[in-house]
């Protein structure tokens, strides 16, 4: 573990105050949840995902899909791309997502771009045309899925798959 040298008091109710640089360095935004951990005697708290715990499962819709589609598939929660398809696997596959699908998160976006436009998947821009559907779990934007095309243009019916499987996740996830 590194220490930061920072040290808080709790307050009567028995909250603490997360620094604002420890907050924007691990990029933790006001309103996410964060899971409490208890190791011996230390408190460790941890980023939480819905998603994350479906890794294996958001992996097969990926799979499922690009079995199909043959364009690159991706599924986010809102701080990391937690399953990916095709060429870009190794590219992409666990690595933060950038300030472009921050915005897509934030604003709930669902869009198709039928041509190449650069786009920050994460922290390097990317040459793309895309589809992307947000994953919504209690009126909450919890990640995205995207198909993203390097080479071709994608279609409307890409569009639809994020759609289904951005839905497919999102009534799954209720019922956990």
């Amino acid at each position: 573990m590194k220490t930061t040298g920072i040290v808080r008091r709790i307050d009567e109710l028995g909250r603490i105050v997360i620094p604002k640089e420890i907050r924007k360095s691990l990029r933790i935004k006001e309103g996410e949840s964060l899971e409490i951990l208890i190791d011996n005697e230390d408190i460790i708290l941890k980023k939480y995902s819905v998603i994350k715990n479906l890794n294996d499962f958001a992996q097969n819709i990926t799979d499922s899909i690009y079995s199909f589609i043959k364009n690159n598939i991706l599924i986010t929660d809102t701080n990391s791309i937690l399953a990916v398809s095709g060429p870009l696997k190794k590219e992409l596959l666990n690595k933060s997502i950038g300030t472009d699908l921050e915005l897509k998160i934030k604003r709930r976006e669902e869009m198709l771009e039928k041509h190449k436009k650069a786009l920050k998947i994460t922290d390097k821009e990317l040459e793309c045309t895309y589809a992307v559907s947000p994953v919504i779990v209690a009126g909450d934007v919890i990640g995205l899925v995207m198909i993203i095309s390097t080479e071709d243009n994608v279609e409307d019916v890409d569009l639809k798959l994020t759609q289904i499987a951005s839905k497919f996740l999102s009534n799954h996830l209720e019922e956990v």
